[in-house]
């Protein structure tokens, strides 16, 4: 690369910021900003990287504060480096299962996959899986399984996932680390061989090939105080792709030219790239997902439309995936679904409510939580989310799915912080995600958590577990198909274990129906300036089940609405808010509203003052179960792709179902 100039050094210093969010109404307006928000994030702030000095002025203009927490991401990527290079040099052997001492390269975890294959044949086997990168590079996973040859034989699967986001890179070490702990112990470790007879385990600790080699290629280069020293050679004095967060997609339904998505895309995954953790059918296009592909949480031009997402899509339709952890960094969370608030408005009209399985996926997540010392909470409490990859497969399948976001305070920490994470350090020691890994595949082989199909059938036959249904985006549907195999063995009958017949996202929940007439309405009309704000006042003077608060607008600008509460003393309390984003009307919905003087606040965002009708109602409403669908598995009895037989089948979470398929039989034995 030649001589660096110490000059360039001082040109660029993203910074690592927490803003203040005391109210949802401030997260709100904080993730419509567009800004690159990270998964670290409490119930009065989040944390988010500026790469500019117009990120700082875009937090100034929406009258957020922040303070600055790591002041110069370039300085701690150099200092990072350093200590890891010292790691490596003072050590031969770590004490991760691989022995790894410092982080992978794209080409590492591609060699580990193969090693892991070729020194364990009847424990492990390396797969591509169907659809290449966008640059054209090939995916890879391992399954890991006693006797792995004998395909299709009704197992559970657990799915591990690393790197949706390039720069997350602790997200693909503990998933490949998972891969070698289960190689390495089948066989000595009684805990991990039972496992390992009851479950087949995939692990892809890649999912994001070409956006993770643009960003740890570019992250190990950067050596400031080489550059300080008037040094030569590969070193970088630009993030670069360090802190890159989305894939390479350029320009929607196009394939990058050669070194187009390095050269054009921005640090930080701003400007080109697709957030593939937006981009998967479960309510895409929701709260939390942009439309526009500078942002940062980008959702692509369509439901899977990045062949990444596909990949994982794939993956999870063609087996009975029962459990699934998708790794991402940091925050030290365990996520559980759904990514938005229960009281959030969904595409039916109605609220979407808490997953059907809550208390389940709750006692999970706490369980698991209580090895690594993070917060288990739902997604939601971060921040609102859609079209992520458990939203999805959850929804879709019915398998419990989790997000970890692991790690405390960096994307990419010093890699002993990475080996501690794992292992468990401090009170956590001999712990870690590796306990709670565990105790998530240990739920995945616990037929209470899914369902079982048994019965008898002809030896040899093909058995199929086939549905297929509309899932639902923010705006419509998508079609899905879960298509699964099972071979029958030598004995005439088979043990299937599999995920319950009818998804979450159509089984009954509770949600409060407004009543058609309101108890009570008023409406104002008005104007307000850019950058300020119009309170109007409103009385609950009656006991009301509901208070809904509407601000609408007939110009594309950006006007926010806020609900708070006028107190005894006349002081102001917030109870409620929302900010979408430029041109998205506001809502707001308060329970049970007590009764007393309401003051609704307009604030304008925008640089002209449209005229804005705001109305106040407040509602009786009734508790009503909706949903309630029941759905059936098509069980299908085949030889040589014939079709001999064809039952439903319907089963519920923790349910046995007998199903002998004597026709089947009779066919194959005639002829």
């Amino acid at each position: 690369m030649g001589t660096v100039p110490a000059a360039a050094a001082e040109t660029f210093r993203p910074q690592l910021v927490t803003v203040d969010t005391p109210t949802r109404a401030d997260k709100d307006r904080l993730v419509a900003l567009g800004l690159d928000l990270t998964e670290h994030a409490g119930h009065d702030y989040v944390e988010v990287v500026l790469h500019h000095a117009g990120d700082a002025l875009t937090l100034r203009a929406a009258g957020l504060d922040w303070q600055v927490r790591i002041p110069d991401l370039l300085r701690r990527e150099s200092d990072v480096n350093a200590a890891n290079r010292a790691y490596a040099a003072a050590t031969t052997t770590s004490p991760l299962p691989s022995g790894r001492d410092t982080y992978r390269r794209l080409a590492d975890y591609n060699a580990d996959l193969d090693r892991l294959a070729a020194r364990h044949p009847g424990t492990v086997r390396k797969f591509a899986l169907p659809y290449r990168s966008l640059e054209g590079k090939q995916v890879y996973g391992v399954e890991i399984a006693d006797r792995v040859a004998a395909v299709d034989d009704g197992r559970p699967v657990f799915v591990m996932l690393g790197l949706h986001h390039a720069r997350e890179w602790p997200s693909g070490e503990h998933a490949v680390e998972f891969a070698h702990d289960l190689a390495k112990n089948h066989g000595t470790d009684e805990r991990i061989t039972a496992l390992l007879k009851k479950a087949r385990v995939i692990v892809v600790p890649v999912v994001n090939v070409d956006g993770f080699e643009k960003s740890i290629n570019d992250g190990q280069l950067v050596d400031l105080r080489t550059v300080d020293e008037g040094g030569t050679g590969s070193i970088l004095a630009t993030p670069g792709n360090a802190y890159k967060r989305k894939n390479c997609r350029v320009i929607d339904g196009l394939s990058p030219l050669a070194g187009e998505c390095g050269l054009v895309s921005s640090p930080g995954g701003f400007g080109a790239g697709v957030d593939l953790n937006r981009n998967y059918g479960g309510f895409w296009g929701g709260p939390g997902a942009a439309a526009e592909p500078v942002q940062a949480t980008y959702r692509g031009a369509a439901p899977f439309s990045e062949p990444e997402t596909q990949n994982i899509r794939a993956l999870v339709s063609g087996r009975q995936v029962t459990g699934l952890i998708t790794n991402h960094t940091f925050s030290n969370l365990v996520l559980r679904p759904n990514g938005v608030a229960p009281d959030t408005i969904g595409h039916d009209g109605l609220p979407v409510g808490d997953a059907p399985d809550e208390p389940a996926l709750k006692e999970l997540g706490d369980r698991m939580a209580a090895q690594n010392g993070y917060t288990s909470q739902h997604s939601w409490e971060l921040y609102d989310t859609t079209g992520t990859t458990e939203d999805w497969s959850y929804n879709a399948t019915g398998g419990y799915g989790y997000t970890f976001e692991i790690g405390p305070d960096e994307f990419h920490p010093p890699f002993p912080e990475v080996i501690d994470e794992y292992l468990g350090a401090g009170a956590y020691a001999g712990k870690g995600n590796r306990e709670a890994f565990l105790l998530a595949l240990e739920n995945a082989v616990d037929p209470r958590a899914h369902s079982v199909i048994t019965g008898k059938a002809p030896a040899g036959a093909t058995l199929r577990l086939k549905k297929t249904f509309a899932t639902p985006t923010w705006a419509g549907v998508i079609q899905d198909t879960l298509d699964t195999t099972l071979t029958v063995g030598a004995a005439g009958s088979y043990t299937w274990h599999v995920n319950p017949s009818t998804r979450p996202v159509v089984k009954a929940r509770q949600t409060r129906v407004i009543a058609s007439e309101p108890l009570k309405r008023q409406s104002y009309t008005g104007t307000t300036a850019p950058t300020q704000a119009t309170d109007q006042e409103f009385t609950v003077d009656r006991a009301a089940d509901l208070l809904e608060v509407k601000l609408d607008w007939p110009t594309p600008d950006d006007l926010d609405l806020r609900v708070l509460r006028k107190n005894a003393d006349g002081t102001l309390t917030e109870v409620g808010g929302s900010a979408g984003s430029v041109g998205v009307k506001e809502r707001v919905l308060l329970d049970s509203p007590a009764q007393g003087t309401y003051v609704l606040r307009v604030e304008n965002w925008a640089s002209a003052a449209p005229s804005w009708t705001l109305t106040a109602s407040l509602y009786d409403a009734t508790e009503q179960q909706t949903g309630g669908l029941v759905e059936n598995w098509t069980l299908s009895c085949e030889k040589n792709g014939t079709v001999l037989e064809r039952v439903p089948v319907v089963v519920d979470r923790g349910g046995h179902v007998k199903a002998d398929l004597k026709t089947c039989a009779k066919k194959w034995s005639d002829g």
